[in-house]
């Protein structure tokens, strides 16, 4: 099974997206559209889960939910928008995945990509896409592409969406 995980689109498609996303089984946008034609538009490459962020209007947060936690291949997952990152927690986020831990972990709005196994949260998969749009700090248009194998997170690709 391949995931492909993006975040942070502010509203924009990037044009090389629909080749990113060309065979994923599933999309991971965690929050930040910034419209609903974004959601629209990646439902119909594939299935997806999103989660709202902060720049997300009314009509994407009645659809969408600011927590997701879902299963998939035999892998827990648990998507926000803002969580901070290991070691610099949001507020609260350290106790909450210590409580319930999931293997995959993906939050968005830092626009900084990072893909890191957390080793006092039991091994979990640590995964922030970096941004797909325009606006922000980033420069480099990222996504991910995650492979699941045998019940477990396999390769995370880091896909350059500029070339």
């Amino acid at each position: 099974m391949v995931i492909g995980i993006l975040s942070d689109t502010h509203g924009y498609f990037h044009p090389s997206l629909p080749a990113f996303l060309d065979r994923v089984d599933l999309i991971l946008h965690a929050g930040d559209l910034g419209s609903d034609d974004i959601l629209l538009t990646l439902e119909a490459l594939a299935p997806v889960r999103a989660v709202y962020g902060n720049v997300d209007g009314w009509e994407l947060r009645k659809r969408i939910p600011e927590h997701n936690r879902f299963e998939v291949g035999g892998v827990s997952f648990w998507m926000t928008h803002i969580a901070g990152r290991p070691g610099r927690w949001q507020s609260g986020m350290a106790g909450k995945l210590r409580a319930d831990t999931p293997d995959v972990f993906v939050c968005g709005h830092s626009h900084i990509l990072q893909i890191e196994r957390v080793d006092d949260l039991g091994g979990m998969l640590f995964v922030n896409p970096g941004a797909a749009g325009r606006q922000g700090i980033h420069r480099v248009k990222t996504c991910i592409r995650l492979s699941i194998e045998g019940g477990k997170p396999g390769k995370a690709e880091v896909i350059h969406l500029d070339g």
